[in-house]
């Protein structure tokens, strides 16, 4: 079992940055690919960045170039650093583990002026 904790949404200028945290609790962190999904109002939940373990990462064409997913292993912890955000990436950013098997319970991001 994994739980997953995700930190650091907020209010955010357009332009501006923010850095997600995604702590996990649990065994074999290491062993399972993680990755960040958003939901925005009124839009189906989407895959933002994927990261294997060990493997090359994957994000959405919307946010290429723009966002990067790491982990740390050993601080059982993955982020997502966003920059140049606009108000097109405003919405509920949730931290998986396994695949789609475990999920935290989402984070707010809100890009206004």
């Amino acid at each position: 079992q994994v739980q997953l904790v995700e930190s650091g949404g907020g209010l955010v200028q357009p332009g501006g940055s923010l850095r997600l945290s995604c702590a996990a609790s649990g065994n074999f962190f290491s062993i399972y690919a993680m990755a960040w999904y958003r939901q925005a109002p009124g839009k189906q939940r989407e895959l933002v960045a994927r990261l294997p373990n060990g493997g090359s990462t994957n994000y959405a064409d919307s946010v290429k170039g723009r966002f990067t997913i790491s982990r740390d292993n050993a601080k059982n912890t993955v982020y997502l650093q966003m920059n140049s955000l606009n108000p097109e990436d405003t919405a509920v950013y949730y931290c998986t583990a396994g695949g789609g098997v475990f999920w935290g319970q989402g984070t707010q991001v809100t890009v206004s002026s």
